[in-house]
């Protein structure tokens, strides 16, 4: 899904509520507006401009899955439809798909005679394709709802549950979603800020219980920074008499942003809402950062004041300030930009790094040696189980037994739960932040005094 795609559905106008801007859709006389029972439509002749270009991409660039034909790519996951072409039946060239299935709407094959002979095999994922497809559709058509009003901060004394979706949508107070297509695009957006609170909440569904995931170093990790982000109560009242001075916000870096970075705003507002009395500033770095918002939001010139051009924003609500950077993280580590670290007050978050991906391995050996050696915990998520544990895998292999695990990995308790279409292979289907796991640069513990004439 494009990065844009995460913005079209709500627009933030305020924090933590965000909500339909009518004066916008004026402006756009073009936009089609669907029906919740008028969702589905075949993507080449979709009522949606930007769909049937997404289907002309797909025409051009998608391969025929068929074992008939030959394969186009190296496989690298058992799960990948090229997997099934064996140089015994695989004598046909390859086709781009150029039929689409009458069920999903979406062009899976080249031609129907390869859809029907292959149909077992389609109807596996044929359901939750057309899902997707009905969910893009509802997504660009801007079909809102009042439901989409989020909640601001609550009392100290409410606790949210963080058990799962269900249980955290009613503690803190959301409208009730009684719709699971608005659930799924909610979902879609709150994945990411509440993958982070997730893991380091006090009251996180991860814990060194039989089952909970949670390593014995990473219990010793998290609780430093838990321990920053629920201070005790100090007694003050807002007057100057009972003033305290307050600790400096936790420093959250996201490396490699993409879509996460132009969230709208009141999403990672509902991040901040999770901690009482506590800063937090996130940062987000990457090229690709701000992608999706760089016509709005142009980025500024390299001063010596902002060497690394970054966007500040720091008037979202009182607790809360994120800068972006739109360089690669290797290259201000070594400027020493960021440092220190402190285990008490950083932390660094990778949504879908590809670590351990061919295409994109090489551009993570300069940083992640540079990201152990901060001694800070490391959250990493993966699209799927075999993304997921690629990438674990890559990291164990590449670091030679430098890393702590802190966290194993699993599925994601706050994973997405929309599915999300590659354009470049209709069949590959994925969900954002399916699954987490987390590690850090390795510690030695000195459990015996070296004396001087040992020396």
């Amino acid at each position: 899904m494009a990065d844009e795609d995460l913005n079209l559905r709500f627009t933030a106008t305020g924090p933590g509520t965000p909500r339909p801007q009518p004066e916008e859709d004026e402006q756009r006389p073009s936009r089609v507006l669907l029906s919740q029972d008028n969702l589905f439509h075949s993507f080449s002749r979709s009522p949606i401009p930007s769909i049937r270009r997404r289907a002309a991409f797909m025409k051009s660039h998608a391969f025929c899955p068929h074992p008939d034909h030959r394969q186009t790519r190296i496989t690298t996951s058992p799960h990948d439809p090229e997997s099934r072409k064996t140089a015994s039946r695989s004598v046909q060239a390859p086709m781009h798909v150029n039929f689409e299935c009458p069920d999903c709407g979406l062009p899976v094959y080249c031609s129907e005679d390869h859809w029907m002979d292959d149909y077992e095999h389609h109807s596996e994922i044929c359901d939750t394709l057309r899902q997707a497809n009905e969910d893009d559709h509802d997504l660009h058509a801007g079909c809102r709802s009042s439901q989409d009003r989020w909640p601001g901060r609550q009392i100290e004394e409410i606790v949210p549950n963080m058990t799962n979706w269900d249980t955290y949508l009613y503690t803190r107070e959301y409208t009730a979603i009684n719709d699971e297509r608005l659930l799924r695009q909610v979902t879609r957006l709150l994945t990411y800020p509440m993958t982070i609170g997730s893991i380091l909440h006090e009251l996180s569904p991860y814990n060194i219980r039989r089952g909970g995931r949670l390593t014995v170093e990473g219990l010793k990790s998290f609780s430093a920074l838990r321990y920053t982000m629920h201070p005790p109560r100090d007694g003050s009242d807002g007057s100057i008499k009972t003033l305290r001075p307050r600790a400096p916000p936790v420093r959250i870096f996201i490396l490699g942003a993409r879509a996460e970075s132009s969230l709208p705003r009141a999403c990672w507002v509902q991040l901040e809402y999770l901690f009482h009395r506590c800063a937090i500033h996130l940062i987000f770095i990457g090229p690709e950062s701000m992608s999706g918002s760089r016509d709005s939001e142009p980025i500024p010139e390299r001063t010596p004041r902002n060497p690394f051009g970054g966007v500040v924003e720091d008037g979202i609500t009182p607790d809360t300030k994120i800068t972006t950077f739109t360089e690669y993280y290797h290259t201000m580590h070594k400027a020493q930009y960021f440092q220190p670290f402190d285990p008490y007050f950083d932390c660094f978050v990778l949504f879908h790094p590809g670590l351990g991906h061919p295409a994109s391995a090489h551009e993570w050996e300069e940083t992640i040696p540079q990201l152990l050696e901060t001694k800070v915990p490391i959250i990493c998520t993966g699209y799927t189980e075999w993304d997921m544990q690629r990438d674990k895998a890559w990291v164990e292999e590449k670091m030679k037994g430098e890393v702590d695990i802190l966290m194993e990995a699993g599925e994601n308790t706050f994973r997405s739960l929309r599915w999300d279409l590659n354009d470049a292979d209709p069949g590959d289907l994925s969900c954002g932040n399916w699954g987490v796991w987390a590690f850090r640069g390795k510690r030695y513990v000195l459990l015996h005094a070296v004396s001087a004439q040992t020396l």
